[in-house]
């Protein structure tokens, strides 16, 4: 049921460009429970979809709460263009979702808020350190790796590239 901490320092083992995408959302009227409910069951329908489908490009997930109110999710993909192509499938669940949030957007605006950030992370521009932990976040949409693999300075995993420079 829960992970086993991995003993020592680890580090994610991810390869070039990451796109990291946080998507969330904000009941603001609990009575609203018609409005927020289906956007709340959507994420979970989604993140089926697309882990039963490795080529659609999400690496891995996070799911987490901000309060009893608050509910996102951190994505890392592969790339950029999957992200767009998955939003954009017309047979994929995210478009019949969101064509039903803009269909009922004025209705349910006042009781529930939608978010979401994405960022194009370059290789180079990222690095991790997880110290007796499970597998998490970045280490676990990609690889768990001995700290050693990539440097034990911040700095030194900074410079990482996966040609070796």
């Amino acid at each position: 049921m829960f992970a086993k901490p991995i003993p020592g320092r680890m580090t994610a083992g991810a390869e070039g460009d990451v796109v990291v995408l946080l998507i969330g959302m904000r009941i603001n009227h609990f009575r609203g429970i018609h409005h927020w409910l289906p956007v709340l069951a959507a994420m979970p329908r989604m993140l089926r979809e697309l882990t039963k489908d490795k080529s659609r490009g999400l690496l891995g997930y996070t799911l987490l709460t901000g309060s009893p109110r608050t509910y996102y999710v951190v994505q890392y993909w592969e790339s950029k263009e999957k992200l767009y192509a998955y939003a954009a499938a017309p047979d994929m669940f995210h478009r019949k979702a969101w064509a039903i949030v803009n269909r009922k957007e004025k209705k349910s605006r006042q009781h529930v808020g939608l978010w979401h950030e994405s960022y194009i992370v370059p290789e180079g521009g990222y690095e991790s350190i997880y110290a007796d932990m499970p597998a998490y976040g970045l280490a676990a949409a990609t690889e768990a790796l001995p700290v050693r693999a990539r440097g034990r300075r911040a700095a030194d995993r900074l410079a990482h590239r996966s040609s070796g420079g």
